[in-house]
C-alpha cells in the first residue's frame, strides 16, 4: 500500500504464531506512524505498548510508538530527520517533496519502507514474532541504506517512545491510574552502570491489599547491531525526557536539537516514577553509496533480570534475526500448505490461503498427537485410541476494533486460546476435510458440551490431558529423561507433573521449564508419548447467559465428518456414550422473568423477559463444589457433567443427545409456533439484537435449524432401524408435548386471516395456541427443574419406529409454523409484505397478566401472562439464507431471486445487507438501534451472513448465480479494492453499505479477519473444488471416492497446446489434485470425472476408469499417508 499513512486508517495485527514450540506475543498494528499499535504478552491485560482501541491507536500510534529520530550529515551538510513522522506525510500533491511511503502486508509480517531522496536514506522496517524459542520476543528489524553517491554518517535512536513495564494486569490501571502508577515503575539492569539490557518492572504490584506482592518478572529491551561477521548489543535510552525533554505531546525530540546522540548515551538517565522509552541507540555509523546497517530490536518477558543475560547471549549469535524472519515465513507456508490451490486467478489462490489462516486462528489448526508408531500414523482418532486431537493457535477474536472481546494467546509451547462455542464450531466444520484422521472428534466434542436444559457453555477451551496410572506416567518419565541414578530426581518430578492431574501440552512444558526438567528425547516425540498413554477431557465454561443458535452449528459439523466417513455413522452416532454438560446456570421459568415495567417514556408499564438465567444457581452450585480438590482448590473434572442421583456420571449416545436437544427445542417455540424462543437471556446469531429477548422474541432461523435436525433424526433412526435409550425424564416431557400436541389437534382450531395488509396490526395469539404454548411451556419448566441438579438415572428405550412416528409429526408441526410465520411475512420501512422473503424475527407484547407475588432482585413486580400479541419486524437476511437449507434447488433459487430483488440486495455495492432499513423500530430491539444505519449491524453488509446466504447458492448447485454473485463483487477477492480500503486478503466482519451517511466510507471494510466468514468461504472452496460428498457408500456398502467439482472454465489455467486446461490443489491437506479439463470452453460444473491416475508414495501408479474410485484405493486415499497425487480427467 503506497502512502499508507494518508489513506483512510485501519487496523490489523500479526497472526501471533510462533511455531508448536515457540511462545507467542500479540501484537496489533493500523496505517499511521510505524504501524504497530499494541503488543503484549498473553492479554491486553499484559501490555509492553499499551491496548489502545483503534480510534485512538490511529491518534497515538505515530507518537507513543515506535519512532526513528537520524542525526545525520550529507555533504557536510547536517540533518535530523524522523522518519515515517506524520509531519511528512503525503496528503496532497504539494506533498511530493515528501519522502514516500509504503506499507507491506504478509502473513506472518509486516514491513515498512520509506525512501527520502532528501536525505538520500531508506528505511526499511519488518516486524515478526520470534518463532520457535523457549522464550517469547517481539521483534523490530531495521535497515538503513544510503541510496545515493555520496557518504552519508548518522547517528540515530530507534525504539519505543513509551514502554510499559511489568506488574501484574496494567490494562485498565494504566486508563484510570496512570499518573499515580508511574510511581511503581523503574528500570533496572543485570549489571550496575549499564545501558544495554533495560529491564522494566514496577517494584509491587499496585494492590491496595495487605498482602504486598513483591514484583519479579519484567520486560527486557535488547537491541543487536549486525555486521557481517559480527553482533553487539547497542545501548538502550529508557529515559524519554532525554529525547523529548518537556515536549510532553512527544511530538518532536526537543533534545535533539542541541545534543547529539553520543552525549545522550553518555549521559544520566533516570527510569523512576515515569513512564519509560526503549530507544536503541548507534552512533557515528559512516554509510557509502549503497551501504546498508542493521540492526534488530527484540521485546520480551523474563522471571527475573538476571535472565536477560542469557536471552541476549543467544540473539548475539550471527545470523539469528535473518532465520528467525525466514523462518516465521515458513511457519505460515506449512500451515496454508494444506490449501494450495492453482486456478488462473492469482488473488483467488492467494485469498485461499489466508482465509484457512484466519480459519485457523478463530477455530484452531486440527493437529493430530501420539503418533508414536506407524500404526498410529495411517489411523484416524477413532480407529486409535492413542490418537489425540489438538487444536493450536486458536483465540477469541479481540483486537483493536473489536475491543469489546478479551483475546487471550497463551504464552507457551502449544499456544491456544479459548474461544466461543459458536465460533469454534463453525470454523472447525471443514476441518476433516483438511485433516481427515480427526474423525468424529468435533462431532463427539461439541455434542458432549450440550447440556440437559437444551443449551450449551459459552466458553469452550483446549482439552486438557490426565494420565491416571502412576505406573504409566513412570514408564514415560523413564523414557523421556533416562534411567540414570543421576537422573532420579528428574524422573521423579515428572512422574508427579503427569499424575497430578489435568494439564495441557503447554502447560506441561512450562512446569518442566520452570522445575529444570531435561529432556533425553525429543520434544515431539515425549508429547506424542505423554498423548498416546493419556485421556482426553473436553474443556468448557459458562459464561454470560445463554444464545439461542450455538446448538444449529452442529447439524453443519455432522454433514461435513459424513462426507468424509459414511462407514462410520451408526458407530459413532450410535455405539458411542457422551456425558451431559453441567453448568452452574439456570434457565429461570416464566414466572421469575416476565418482568412489569416502565417504558422508557415512563408512560405505560409492559412486560418484559429480564435477567433470564440465573448466572450461579444455589442448588446447582452447592453440587458442584462436593468436587473441589481441597489441596487445589481447583473444581476436579467430574463437575462439569452432569450426574445421576448415584453418583454415577450419565451418558446417551450422541443421537440420543440430539434427540434430547430436539425435544428441548421443540418445548421451546413460541406462542405462534413459528420461531424459536429466545429465553436464555441471549438472542440469536445476531447478537446485537441484545433486546428482543426482553421483547420476549423468538427467531425463525432456529426453528428452521430445529427442521434440519429432526429431518437428520429422523432418517438416521430410519436408516439404521436403531432404537434409543432416553432419559426418563425427557421421555415424560415427550409425553406431555404430544399430549398437548394431540389436545391442540383435536380443537379444530379456526386460524385468524392473515391477509396482506395487516400492516402495524398486533395479532392476538389465538386462545388454543396460547393454551398450548403456556402448556407445553410449563412441562419445560417442570423438566428442568426435575433435572436442574442431576439426572434420575432411569432410561427408557424408544423403538425407531416411535421415535420416527413423533419427530414425523414434529417436523409437521414446525412446517406448518414456517407456512405461518410466511403469511405475517415482514414489515418495515419500504417494505409492506409484498417481498414474499422468510421472514427472521417475532416478539410478543403481553396484552393480559397477573401479577404473581414475586419480585425481581430490584423490586419490580414479576407477573404470569395470560395473553399476548405478536409484533411484525423488517427483514433480516438470516431468515432467507438459513431457510435455503430446506429447500430444494428450484426452490432455493426462487428464494434468492425474491431476496435479491427485494431491500437486502445493496444495488450501490452489489452485496446484500444484514437487514433492510430498521427505521422506525424501537430501541428495546438492541444495540444494532443505536447504531448509524449502515454500520456495524444496522442494515450494514456483514460479510458472515452474505457468506452464508452465497454458500447456500452453491450447495443447491445455483451455479451460474453463484459465480456471477462472485465476479460481481460480492466476495473477495473481487470486491471493488478501491473501497474497500485495506488488503484484498483479508476479510472484514462487515462493509459500510450505501445507506451510511458518508459517501467516502461506503464500500470501506471493518473489523478485520477473525469472523465466520472464513469458514463459509472455505465451506465455498470445498464445494468448488472437491464437491459434496467425496466419500459415499455404494452397493453393499463398499467405499468409493468421487470428486465433483463446480469450477467455470475461465479459473482453468491453459496448457501450452491450448487443447486442455487445468487446475491443481490440495486435497486433504496433503495430496495434490490435477484436474484435465479436455471439454472445451465447457464450464466444469457437477460433471461427472472419465478416469483417475492415483499416485503412491512408493512411485506406482493405479488408473481407475469411470466417475469413482472404490473401496481399497478410496481407503488409502482417506487415510493420506500412501496417496502422493491424483491426476483427474474429464473427457468427451
Amino acid at each position: 500500500m503506497e502512502d499508507f499513512d494518508q489513506k483512510p486508517p485501519f487496523s490489523d495485527f500479526l497472526p501471533a504464531l510462533a511455531g508448536y514450540y515457540g511462545k507467542p506475543l500479540y501484537a496489533f498494528y493500523v496505517n499511521r506512524g510505524q504501524g504497530i499499535a499494541s503488543f503484549g504478552i498473553e492479554s491486553k491485560d499484559y501490555p509492553m505498548m499499551e491496548f489502545n482501541p483503534a480510534n485512538k491507536a490511529y491518534q497515538l500510534t505515530p507518537f507513543v510508538g515506535f519512532r526513528t529520530f537520524i542525526q545525520g550529515s550529507l555533504r557536510n551538510r547536517p540533518f535530523l530527520v524522523e522518519p515515517f513522522s506524520p509531519l511528512q506525510t503525503r496528503y496532497s500533491e504539494q506533498d511530493n517533496k515528501f519522502p514516500r511511503r509504503t506499507m507491506f502486508v504478509g502473513a506472518n509480517e509486516m514491513q515498512l519502507q520509506e525512501v527520502d531522496t532528501r536525505t538520500q536514506l531508506e528505511t526499511n522496517v519488518t516486524y515478526i514474532i520470534l518463532p520457535e524459542e523457549d522464550f517469547g520476543a517481539f521483534v523490530r528489524r531495521v535497515t538503513i541504506t544510503n541510496i545515493g553517491r555520496h557518504s552519508v554518517t548518522l547517528s540515530l535512536l530507534d525504539g519505543l517512545a513509551k514502554m510499559e513495564p511489568a506488574g501484574g494486569k496494567l490494562d485498565g490501571l494504566l486508563k484510570d491510574i496512570g499518573r499515580t502508577l508511574e510511581g511503581f515503575m523503574g528500570v533496572y539492569s543485570p549489571y550496575d552502570n549499564t545501558y544495554d539490557m533495560p529491564f522494566y518492572r514496577l517494584s509491587t504490584q499496585p494492590a491496595d491489599t495487605a498482602a504486598v506482592v513483591v514484583q519479579q518478572a519484567g520486560h527486557w529491551c535488547l537491541s543487536v547491531m549486525e555486521d557481517e561477521d559480527s553482533t553487539t548489543l547497542l545501548p538502550i535510552i529508557y529515559d524519554p525526557t532525554k529525547v523529548f525533554g518537556d515536549d510532553t505531546t512527544l511530538l518532536q525530540p526537543i533534545e535533539l536539537r542541541s545534543k547529539t546522540i553520543q552525549e545522550i548515551v553518555d549521559g544520566p538517565q533516570y527510569g523512576k516514577a515515569k513512564t519509560p522509552s526503549a530507544f536503541a541507540a548507534a552512533t557515528d555509523v559512516n554509510l557509502k553509496g549503497g551501504q546498508s546497517l542493521t540492526f534488530t530490536t527484540y521485546f520480551g518477558k523474563a522471571e527475573d533480570v538476571l535472565d536477560v543475560p542469557v536471552i541476549a547471549r543467544r540473539l548475539l549469535q550471527p545470523g539469528f534475526s535473518e532465520y528467525k524472519v525466514s523462518r516465521s515465513r515458513e511457519i505460515i507456508q506449512q500451515i496454508t500448505a494444506g490449501v494450495v490451490t492453482m486456478t488462473s486467478n492469482k488473488l483467488f489462490n492467494a485469498h485461499v490461503g489466508q482465509m484457512y489462516l484466519d480459519n485457523s486462528l478463530r477455530g484452531g489448526v486440527a493437529s493430530m498427537l501420539g503418533d508414536v508408531d506407524d500404526d498410529a500414523r495411517m489411523r484416524n482418532a477413532d480407529e486409535d485410541y492413542r490418537l489425540k486431537v489438538y487444536h493450536l493457535f486458536s483465540r477469541i477474536h479481540g483486537d483493536l476494533e473489536r475491543d469489546y472481546n478479551n483475546f487471550v494467546i497463551m504464552p507457551t509451547f502449544f499456544s491456544e486460546g479459548p474461544g466461543n462455542f459458536r465460533d469454534i464450531a463453525q470454523n472447525r466444520r471443514n476441518d476433516v476435510i483438511f485433516q481427515p484422521r480427526i474423525g468424529s472428534y468435533n462431532v463427539r466434542s461439541f455434542i458432549s458440551y450440550l447440556q440437559a436444559d437444551g443449551y450449551n457453555p459459552l466458553t469452550v477451551e483446549a482439552p486438557s490431558f490426565t494420565i491416571n496410572e502412576l505406573k504409566t506416567c513412570e514408564h514415560i518419565a523413564m523414557t523421556a529423561v533416562g534411567e540414570a541414578d543421576g537422573h532420579r530426581a528428574q524422573r521423579e518430578t515428572l512422574t508427579g507433573l503427569l499424575n497430578a492431574g489435568p494439564f495441557r501440552p503447554g502447560q506441561l512444558f512450562q512446569l518442566m521449564e520452570d522445575l529444570n526438567v531435561q529432556l533425553i528425547i525429543s520434544r515431539q516425540d515425549f508429547v506424542d508419548l505423554v498423548a498416546a498413554s493419556a485421556e482426553t477431557n473436553p474443556m468448557a465454561n459458562y459464561t454470560k447467559g445463554f444464545w439461542a443458535d450455538h446448538w444449529t452449528y452442529i447439524v453443519d459439523l455432522i454433514h461435513g465428518w459424513l462426507a468424509v466417513y459414511p462407514d462410520w455413522e451408526e458407530r459413532i452416532l450410535f455405539d458411542t456414550r457422551l456425558p451431559y454438560f453441567f453448568s452452574p446456570a439456570f434457565v429461570k421459568p416464566r414466572s421469575e422473568k416476565y418482568v412489569l415495567s416502565p417504558t422508557f417514556d415512563g408512560l405505560r408499564k409492559h412486560v418484559r423477559q429480564l435477567d433470564a438465567t440465573e448466572d450461579k444457581d444455589k442448588e446447582k452450585v452447592a453440587y458442584m463444589d462436593q468436587f473441589i480438590n481441597p489441596q487445589s482448590g481447583w473444581y476436579e473434572l467430574e463437575a462439569n457433567w452432569q450426574h445421576t442421583k448415584k453418583g454415577e456420571i450419565f451418558r446417551s449416545s450422541p443421537m440420543a443427545k440430539l434427540l434430547v436437544l430436539a425435544t428441548l427445542k421443540f418445548a421451546t417455540r413460541d406462542p405462534y409456533g413459528m420461531g424459536i424462543e429466545y429465553e436464555g437471556g441471549r438472542p440469536g446469531w445476531d447478537d446485537a439484537n441484545n433486546g428482543l429477548v426482553g421483547m420476549i422474541g423468538s427467531g425463525m432461523p432456529e426453528a428452521i435449524e430445529l427442521n434440519a435436525l429432526l429431518r437428520l433424526i429422523r432418517s438416521t433412526v430410519s436408516k439404521f432401524a436403531e432404537d434409543l435409550d432416553i432419559p426418563i425424564e425427557v421421555v415424560e416431557l415427550m409425553d406431555e408435548i404430544m399430549e398437548a400436541l394431540e389436545a391442540l389437534r383435536g380443537s379444530n382450531p379456526v386460524m385468524p386471516d392473515y391477509d396482506d395488509d395487516i400492516g402495524d396490526v398486533r395479532l392476538r395469539v389465538p386462545s388454543h395456541l396460547f393454551k398450548y404454548w403456556d402448556q407445553v411451556a410449563s412441562a419445560r419448566e417442570a423438566y428442568r427443574e426435575k433435572t436442574k441438579v442431576t439426572f434420575n438415572g432411569k432410561i427408557r428405550t424408544l423403538a425407531n419406529q416411535q421415535i420416527q412416528s413423533m419427530v414425523s409429526v414434529w417436523i409437521d408441526e414446525i412446517d406448518a409454523g414456517i407456512e405461518r410465520a410466511r403469511a405475517f411475512g415482514t414489515r418495515g420501512e419500504g417494505d409492506a409484505g409484498e417481498f414474499d422473503v422468510t421472514p427472521t424475527y417475532f416478539s410478543y407484547n403481553a396484552v393480559h397478566w397477573t401479577r404473581n407475588g414475586l419480585e425481581t432482585s430490584k423490586g419490580l413486580p414479576l407477573v404470569n401472562v395470560t395473553a399476548m400479541e405478536i409484533r411484525v419486524f423488517p427483514m433480516f437476511l438470516e431468515g432467507p439464507a438459513r431457510m435455503m437449507k430446506l429447500l430444494e434447488p428450484d426452490e432455493a433459487g426462487d428464494l434468492y431471486r425474491k431476496v435479491r430483488g427485494s431491500p437486502l440486495r445493496d444495488e450501490g455495492l452489489g452485496m446484500y445487507t444484514i437487514s433492510a432499513s430498521l427505521k422506525g423500530q424501537s430501541f428495546d430491539l438492541g444495540r444494532e438501534m443505536a447504531f448509524a444505519p449502515g454500520w456495524l449491524e444496522n442494515q450494514s453488509v456483514w460479510m458472515h451472513m452474505s457468506y452464508k446466504f452465497y454458500l447456500e447458492l452453491i450447495r443447491h448447485d445455483l451455479l451460474d448465480e453463484f459465480f456471477d454473485e462472485l465476479r460481481d463483487g460480492g466476495i473477495l477477492p473481487f470486491v471493488n479494492a478501491e473501497k474497500y480500503g485495506r488488503s484484498l486478503m483479508e476479510c472484514s466482519s462487515f462493509i459500510a453499505s450505501s445507506v451510511f451517511e458518508d459517501p467516502e466510507m461506503r464500500g470501506r471494510g471493518f473489523l478485520a479477519r477473525l469472523s465466520g466468514s472464513t469458514a463459509e468461504f472455505l465451506s465455498m472452496w470445498t464445494l468448488m473444488m472437491i464437491g459434496p460428498n467425496p466419500f459415499t457408500l455404494g452397493q453393499n456398502g463398499i467405499l468409493r471416492f468421487q470428486l465433483l467439482p463446480a469450477l467455470p472454465r475461465w479459473l482453468f489455467n491453459d496448457s501450452d497446446n491450448r487443447e486442455t486446461s487445468w487446475v491443481s490443489f490440495k486435497l486433504f491437506g496433503s495430496i495434490d489434485v490435477t484436474y484435465h479439463h479436455h471439454r472445451g470452453a465447457e464450464n466444469l460444473f457437477r460433471i461427472p470425472p472419465t478416469r483417475y491416475v492415483v499416485g503412491f508414495g512408493d512411485g506406482q501408479t493405479i488408473n481407475a476408469d469411470g466417475p469413482y474410485v472404490e473401496a481399497d484405493i478410496a481407503d488409502k486415499i482417506r487415510r493420506v499417508v500412501f496417496v502422493t497425487s491424483i491426476d483427474v480427467y474429464f473427457e468427451p
